[in-house]
């Protein structure tokens, strides 16, 4: 009975196909993918009756001694010509030369998945087409939110909605950073550092504190939800570099927090979106996002509000994101899966008559100054911490325009522009 078992289980091997694979950029998430490639192989013969085998990692370095050493090409030629190679990963980072690698890819009839969101944001509507007319997949789960599965979501188990609005926590450091602030009411120099020396944030962390980086995610999930080319330079951006630890006090007494949000509120056509720091209360599911994790709210015509927490970084979770895409790859390997958007132009709206309630600092105490701001800001509330001299006031809703023409009357009649400390949308 054993060896009959045994004789069974070859032939089964035997019959397992055998898919070459590749990964270009052998980093943080391209050794990920390699590292679950080998440590999941039977979940995933178990799932697509497949294996996946890494054949080649294409690299400017050599990896001795690694896992890897024996699979190291320099020459991109090697995988665009070998046949044999259908799925291949893309973890380089930065648009070039990541789009002419992938581009030459998918142009050889070869499935690309990508955890590159400069690439996405910047290229993806070119390497969609070009993946729908070689009828193989451009496929980019992991370039939104890292391990978090939003990308699936979105064009499997929500095809049935009208997509109306998608709100998130899109970066894990200025999450982190944040969080540092409103916990131990650090300063965002400070919490930068720390987040520098536990490998959070670069060294130039300029794409995450100033937004840039949630910027293009949300130009991605954008994208997807109106089936349109979104150019994320024509998104709002600000970043957290002017948020203070000042800031959080106030929140702390207000009963809110602090976070940085990238937001798409569509509605009839009309896209309307931003990436701005954003003071939540608990009413909010994204209030208790914290440090490096990552949250998205989804709200669609039928099923209302939900949302996807998790990991948005890291190098196994984000790696798991690719090798999902791997998979489904080879679940269709000789078809195109309907996933992305078409290069019809999506505009977006300025931010003009979006609606916010406003945090504003003003750098004046005294029973006159709160006098002042309530005529001119209308009904709202203000707050005051003790040994201070300012206060801050917490407007009700009203259209941005209609908020920077009562800033402009409010500087004018308390005296100058220098007495406006901060401002900062509200829930």
């Amino acid at each position: 009975m054993i060896r009959g078992r045994g004789r069974q289980m070859e032939t089964t091997e035997r019959k397992t196909e055998v898919i070459a694979t590749a990964v270009m950029g052998y980093g943080t998430i391209g050794s990920g993918v390699a590292e679950i490639l080998e440590k999941n192989r039977e979940e995933i013969i178990r799932k697509t009756g497949r294996e996946l085998r890494l054949k080649y990692v294409l690299d400017l370095r050599d990896f001795p001694g690694s896992p890897v050493e024996d699979k190291v090409v320099h020459d991109l030629a090697v995988i665009v010509n070998d046949p044999d190679v259908r799925i291949v990963v893309e973890t380089m980072g930065g648009v070039h030369p990541a789009y002419e690698f992938v581009r030459d890819c998918l142009l050889a009839g070869k499935h690309v998945a990508t955890s590159n969101k400069a690439l996405v944001a910047a290229c993806g509507t070119e390497l969609l087409q070009i993946a729908r007319e070689k009828q193989v997949n451009f496929m980019f789960e992991a370039s939104t939110g890292g391990g978090i599965p939003v990308i699936r979501t979105m064009y499997r188990c929500l095809s049935g909605e009208k997509l109306q609005e998608i709100t998130g926590i899109l970066n894990g450091t200025t999450n982190y950073i944040l969080t540092k602030m409103d916990r131990f009411g650090e300063t965002f120099e400070s919490a930068l550092k720390e987040a520098q020396d536990l490998g959070y944030a670069e060294r130039n962390p300029e794409a995450d504190v100033e937004g840039h980086d949630t910027c293009r995610k949300l130009a991605i999930l954008t994208a997807m939800a109106t089936g349109k080319e979104v150019d994320y330079q024509d998104i709002p951006t600000e970043g957290i570099t002017a948020v203070t630890d000042v800031d959080f006090k106030y929140a702390e007494k207000l009963g809110k927090s602090i976070k940085l949000l990238g937001s798409s509120r569509i509605e009839d056509g009309r896209v309307t979106a931003f990436v701005a720091p954003v003071m939540i209360g608990p009413e909010n599911p994204l209030y208790s996002v914290s440090d490096v994790y990552n949250g998205i709210v989804i709200k669609g015509n039928m099923l209302g509000v939900s949302m996807l927490y998790g990991s948005g970084a890291g190098k196994l979770p984000t790696a798991s994101a690719v090798v999902a895409d791997m998979i489904e790859a080879a679940q269709f390997m000789d078809e195109n899966i309907p996933l992305g958007w078409t290069d019809e132009k999506q505009s977006v709206e300025a931010l003009d008559q979006a609606v916010f309630r406003y945090f504003v600092r003003i750098g004046e105490s005294g029973e006159n100054a709160v006098r002042q701001a309530e005529s001119q800001m209308g009904p709202g509330e203000s707050v005051k911490i003790d040994g201070m001299a300012e206060f801050a006031f917490l407007t009700g809703p009203m259209t941005e325009t209609e908020f920077n023409r009562r800033k402009a009357a409010l500087e004018s009649q308390l005296g100058g522009k220098g007495t406006i400390l901060q401002v900062i949308r509200a829930e």
